[in-house]
């Protein structure tokens, strides 16, 4: 076996192996009299076809085979030879021509960079630190309240802080666009979960009032050829109601699963999810605080299939996430997220291989406890997860993370970063969605919210 190796671009490789002829027509004639035993053709009894008419019907069906899998087996020494690390499976390009007795192919693939890991020290990473206060525990209090708000309908125009049920439909140059219309949509007005401009005009509108709304969809309105173009909305308000919201009582505490209403316990299982969140939130800043200092001082060249990759799974998983929704997102909005991803998971990797990490089981074990903590039969999620070697891989490869985090903060200056937990725990904004495409009475499915829906 003879083979030849190319550079091309980046960390594309191009491998050329000649495989022996002698090798592959020994193994067909092999197999041709394996075959030769059993076969059955019409004028002849079995076993006793010619091999001559066995050759010809048979032969290169037998080469295709032979040639099929010592394409997998030469080029996997071929890497072993060649000391060459595969970012991904290769494409083949066979190359044969049986009268010159020449079988060979060419394997084009990406290689994985070699890493060298940048020296953190004298580096520094800002760790947000924060102490939850009573006056955070009224403001959650009044956030409970807020989400637990009731709805009475008035007949009056609609004010800021009111819930409006709508009817609209939107053009772009006088022409219908996707997802531009939708009936039956719940929205409350002052949340700027709508495109700018939208909610504002349907303040002081009674039930039953049809408004026009020339509106500019943002500039970066999620990569969509909608950004920056002029619509027009024609709006038939339906209804308007206006909020009120519960007391601080028993009956609040019941919905929260305290069944005597006891403020006093419902108060410290508030506080007692509050510590949870905080510990959480810090934990997941200060992690990304450090993937942030990781990517900065290594600079990675990144396998152009393994970012494909990563790109299509993280569309399947928002697809997945939207529940099959009529608007898709193509998997280039995911790029930057993607190189992120993947510079990332070279760099742990390099990280764990040279200071030979190992996951810590007690690690496992409590963060396991943690998830099952919230739960009211903790013993069943802790089985759910001992119980299926996938499920637990996963929280194994969060303990490594942690693990690796835990190292590079022993290698930099850590400077402590004062946070409030209302900035801890603030949304992340994101670009608006589009306008509701669809909605109903009680659960309306609104477009233009800037909640965040990743963790």
């Amino acid at each position: 076996m003879q083979v030849s190796v190319e550079a091309g671009e980046g960390l594309e490789r191009r491998m050329k192996i000649d495989l022996p002829f002698e090798q592959i027509a020994v193994e067909v004639d092999k197999r041709l009299l394996q075959f030769a035993r059993t076969a059955r053709i019409p004028g002849f009894r079995p076993g006793k076809v010619p091999m001559k008419l066995l050759r010809q019907r048979f032969a290169g069906r037998v080469e295709q085979e032979v040639f099929g899998e010592l394409v997998q087996s030469s080029f996997m020494e071929a890497l072993t030879q060649e000391s060459l690390r595969p970012a991904g499976p290769p494409q083949i390009e066979p190359e044969i021509d049986t009268a010159e007795k020449q079988f060979g192919f060419t394997a084009v693939f990406e290689v994985m960079p070699e890493l060298e890991l940048a020296p953190l020290a004298g580096r520094v990473v800002k760790c947000p630190v924060c102490e939850l206060t009573d006056a955070d525990l009224d403001d959650m209090i009044e956030r409970i309240r807020q989400q637990r708000k009731r709805w009475t309908a008035v007949d009056r125009p609609s004010e800021t802080g009111d819930r409006v049920t709508v009817s609209f439909q939107g053009t772009l140059d006088g022409e219908a666009f996707e997802g531009g219309s939708s009936s039956g949509v719940e929205i409350e007005l002052g949340a700027g979960r709508m495109i700018p401009g939208f909610e504002d005009g349907l303040i002081g509108a009674s039930a039953g009032e049809q408004r026009i709304l020339d509106l500019t969809f943002p500039e970066s309105y999620q990569n969509s050829p909608l950004a920056g173009k002029p619509v027009r909305f024609e709006v038939t308000l339906d209804a308007v109601a206006e909020p009120s919201l519960p007391s601080v009582d028993a009956d609040l505490a019941k919905e929260f699963g305290i069944e005597d209403g006891d403020l006093e316990r419902f108060m410290a299982d508030v506080r007692a999810n509050m510590d949870r969140e905080l510990k959480q939130r810090l934990d997941a800043r200060i992690k990304e605080r450090v993937m942030d200092l990781l990517l900065e001082a290594n600079r990675v060249e990144l396998p152009n299939v393994l970012v494909q990759k990563e790109m299509s799974a993280m569309a399947k998983q928002m697809d997945q996430t939207l529940g099959g929704a009529s608007m898709r997102l193509p998997p280039a909005v995911f790029e930057a997220g993607a190189r992120r991803r993947v510079a990332l998971g070279l760099i742990l990797g390099e990280i764990v291989k040279q200071n030979d990490l190992k996951v810590d089981s007690t690690r496992v074990r409590r963060m396991v406890e943690q998830l099952a903590s919230t739960y009211e039969q903790p013993q069943a999620v802790i089985d759910f997860y001992y119980g299926d070697r996938e499920r637990l891989g996963s929280v194994e490869t969060l303990a490594l993370e942690e693990q690796v985090v835990d190292w590079v903060l022993e290698q930099v200056r850590v400077e402590d970063e004062p946070i409030s937990f209302a900035e801890l725990t603030a949304p992340t904004p994101a670009d608006l969605s589009p306008v509701p495409v669809r909605g109903s009475s009680d659960k309306p499915e609104q477009a233009g919210s800037d909640e965040s829906t990743s963790g």
